[in-house]
């Protein structure tokens, strides 16, 4: 694995380049099993930037975003077609990200006006505990069985701490994620789109089967998002449900260093590996 403080020189930029509606992916959007396709993470953070860019204004922020990556998103240059519908209260955003004439990812948000409101005091909320220890007491990197060693969004973007559990062994388990290069060169990474870009990796956090003998590819992911994340950190408290049908389903509680955000889900394609 490629820790992101020795990556080469030219992979440390951004995932992306690009202006208006055209996108570059670069060598640190890679993901793990086809060098030619995207990890899922990048292209969720990049439409998290096209549905913001979407709001008609400040004072807007990301509730939702689900994501359907309906193909492998390529190492190719990419575009983005939008349509949005606004109102006083809510702006609604459909993407289409496109390579070619192909669509290979869709995205549906949903951005919400924001309104100073003062709420009783000790509201019960979630009865999920704060995700501890915080990043700076956490020194073990996350390491996903089976991923390997190259320039990747894993390896070479994102900063990695195991909070809960062992990653090397199935169940769930919680970590700690922050991007080590802009997303988009020349922009702010902004909190919704460091939420979305970590959300992905919920997967590969809590997997339950072997990767040598089963695919368990997530076809979406939908993150809900009732705070906008304070700082660099994103927390994941991950856990993957199998079922012999051949579909899963992985549910993220997301947190920062102050508590929790909101929760993300991921619908998994099971399949047996061909047996070689």
């Amino acid at each position: 694995m490629t820790h992101p403080d020795t990556a080469p020189e030219d992979s440390r930029t951004a995932v992306y380049t690009g202006e208006g509606d055209a996108w570059q992916p670069g060598a640190l959007s890679r993901g793990p099993w086809d060098p030619r396709a995207q990890h899922g993470g990048a292209p969720c953070g990049l439409l998290a930037h096209v549905a913001e860019r979407a709001a008609p204004g400040p004072g807007w922020q990301l509730a939702r975003l689900t994501v359907e990556l309906v193909r492998p998103v390529p190492l190719a240059p990419l575009a983005t077609r939008t349509q949005v519908q606004s109102s006083r209260a809510t702006v609604r955003v459909g993407i289409d990200l496109l390579a070619g004439e192909v669509v290979v990812a869709r995205a549906h948000a949903l951005l919400l006006a924001r309104n100073a409101l003062v709420l009783p005091a000790n509201l019960p909320g979630w009865p999920a505990a704060l995700l501890r220890p915080l990043p700076r007491d956490c020194s073990e990197r996350l390491r996903i069985p089976g991923l390997p060693d190259s320039v990747s969004f894993y390896g070479s973007a994102v900063e990695s701490r195991v909070a809960e559990g062992d990653a090397t062994q199935p169940g769930p388990g919680a970590a700690w994620f922050r991007l080590a290069v802009p997303l988009l060169q020349g922009v702010a990474t902004s909190p919704a789109m460091r939420a979305a870009a970590a959300a992905d990796f919920g997967n590969g956090l809590s997997w339950v089967l072997p990767a040598d003998r089963f695919l368990f590819t997530n076809a979406d992911m939908s993150l809900n998002l009732f705070r906008a994340p304070e700082g660099e950190w994103i927390g994941l408290r991950s856990a993957t449900e199998a079922h012999g049908d051949g579909a899963g389903l992985v549910v993220s509680q997301l947190h920062d260093e102050r508590g929790p955000i909101g929760i993300a889900t991921q619908t998994l394609v099971l399949r047996e590996r061909a047996a070689t």
